[in-house]
């Protein structure tokens, strides 16, 4: 019989150090697109069976010790593992779920706060480095949550657990690389969900409140600004939260700054690499240095690492260690357009299918296309 673990199994074995050998069995190309460090790939169908060559590499990779299957969805690593069995390995796993379950796996993380009213909580999205955020207020027991993913209960279960009641849904703005949960989640709590005023021109269907440059919204004392930040894309808000931490979005990371050329295209992108060089230096970088900076992504290499700290480590940094160390912050206009637009990373798989259900204009057909469309990293830094 072989063991099932779940993923949140595996990412405790791989975060505690534990010793095992995974394998994924998906086809090369998907392998090497996106991955699990330090899995080895032996790509394996339902009807196949193992070369001698392929158990000899086994072999090698185990030792004979504890072996560790995991495939697209749950399909082909199981009945590798049976087969694996029947060569005298008997200790033997499955990922439930494959790499599609472990595209949902999620870390928690407490952020320090200098107002002892204040609570963030970072919810890390492991597989693919995004970023959504649960604030709120002790005192008044009330909490908005700002860019939630498509999993919408993991935001809920954290306000619930935290003793927050959800009072308000925010996006920063519309994300291209991941389905957003910001209208869903606010729809299953009747609560108003909000948008930079901006995104009238992206044409957005969901409904949702308009918040403009400079507007606040109050959780008991706590105050969260709305500060207009075109660049990644033309209607992107970043909130600050009680003044002391700056919720970026997509505009400034821990590693980079976001790229411009998803919505203005590769013939427009410098026009937004110039928005962003604007929004960064007459806005962002007018802040105290002393501003924490709580990006909506972390980047993640190929092989399922963060480019900055670890999972279940704060994704922070102060404005002041960002000027000193991100060489992008100190680049004069035309140097930053130049960079921006000459080194633009491969974009982000389906971004403009994602983009047409972030407005709301083709929702996805089913939790199937919804799954498909958001596996791999996210690709949104310059």
């Amino acid at each position: 019989m072989v063991n099932q673990i779940s993923p949140e199994k595996l990412a405790s074995m791989l975060d505690d150090g534990e010793s095992f050998t995974l394998i994924d069995t998906r086809p090369e190309d998907s392998y090497e697109g996106w991955r699990i460090h330090g899995a080895e790939n032996i790509p394996f169908g339902p009807d196949d069976e193992f070369t001698d060559e392929e158990l000899e590499r086994i072999e090698d990779a185990s030792n004979g010790g504890s072996v560790v299957a995991i495939c697209g969805k749950g399909l082909t690593s199981t009945p590798f593992s049976f087969k694996l069995q029947q060569h005298g390995y008997d200790d033997v796993s499955v990922v439930k779920g494959g790499m599609e379950d472990w595209s949902k796996v999620y870390e928690v993380v407490s952020i320090e706060t200098e107002n002892d009213d204040l609570v963030i909580l970072q919810l890390q999205r492991r597989a693919k480095g995004c970023l959504g955020y649960v604030v709120g207020s002790k005192r008044t027991e009330a909490a908005v949550v700002i860019d939630p993913t498509r999993q919408t209960d993991q935001f809920k279960i954290v306000a619930q657990e935290a003793g927050f009641t959800i009072d308000r849904v925010l996006d920063t703005h519309v994300h291209a690389d991941h389905i957003s949960g910001g209208a869903t989640l606010a729809d299953e709590l009747n609560v108003p969900y909000h948008l930079g005023e901006k995104a009238s021109e992206r044409g957005v269907e969901y409904d949702y409140e308009p918040l403009a440059d400079g507007e606040t919204i109050e959780l008991g004392e706590i105050e969260i600004e709305s500060l207009h930040t075109p660049g990644h894309t033309t209607e992107m808000v970043n909130y600050l939260i009680d003044g002391e931490a700056l919720l970026t979005g997509d505009t400034l990371f821990i590693e980079s700054v976001g790229r411009t050329e998803l919505q203005f295209g590769e013939e427009d992108a410098s026009s937004g690499a110039e928005l962003l060089y604007d929004s960064l230096h007459d806005t962002i970088l007018e802040l105290s240095d002393e501003t924490l900076i709580l990006p909506g992504h972390v980047s993640v290499t190929e092989d399922n690492r963060y480019e900055v700290s670890s999972p279940g480590e704060p994704i922070s940094a102060r404005l002041s260690d960002l000027r000193d160390e991100l060489d992008l912050l100190g680049l004069n206009k035309e140097e930053f357009v130049n960079r921006l637009v000459e080194n633009a990373p491969e974009k982000p798989p389906n971004y403009e299918r994602v983009i047409e259900i972030n407005t709301g204009s083709d929702p996805p057909e089913d939790e199937s296309e919804a799954s498909e469309l958001e596996l791999g990293p996210n690709n949104c830094a310059a």
